[in-house]
């Protein structure tokens, strides 16, 4: 059994607290990275203002291109979806503390 850790995340300039096991960590730190990376694209672009735009805007855009690939065929979906549900469950739990900050 894997003991939970806390990893330091920065988003936009934001820094969140998350938990997860140490086999999820890397994936978890990649994960932020890229979505860092879009949102601050999109953010740069400077046709979308507001943040909870630019994580909508983000999100369809990543979802776009799981969907891409998904019609390839070129991952499998069951274990992306475990996993983001995972990520899902740790994000719900984790964010109602972030907004105590702000």
């Amino acid at each position: 059994m894997s003991i939970s850790k806390t990893v330091d995340i920065a988003i936009m300039g934001r820094e969140f607290h998350f938990t997860c096991s140490p086999e999820e960590r890397e994936e978890l730190l990649q994960s932020a990275a890229y979505l860092d990376q879009k949102m601050c694209e999109i953010k740069n672009n400077g046709k979308v203002m507001g943040l909870e735009r630019i994580a909508i805007v983000a999100a369809l855009n990543i979802t776009q291109e799981l969907l891409a690939v998904k019609v390839r065929g070129g991952i499998d979906i069951r274990e992306f979806k475990h996993r983001i549900n995972r990520m899902q469950a740790t994000l719900d739990a984790v964010i109602p503390e972030q907004e105590k900050l702000f």
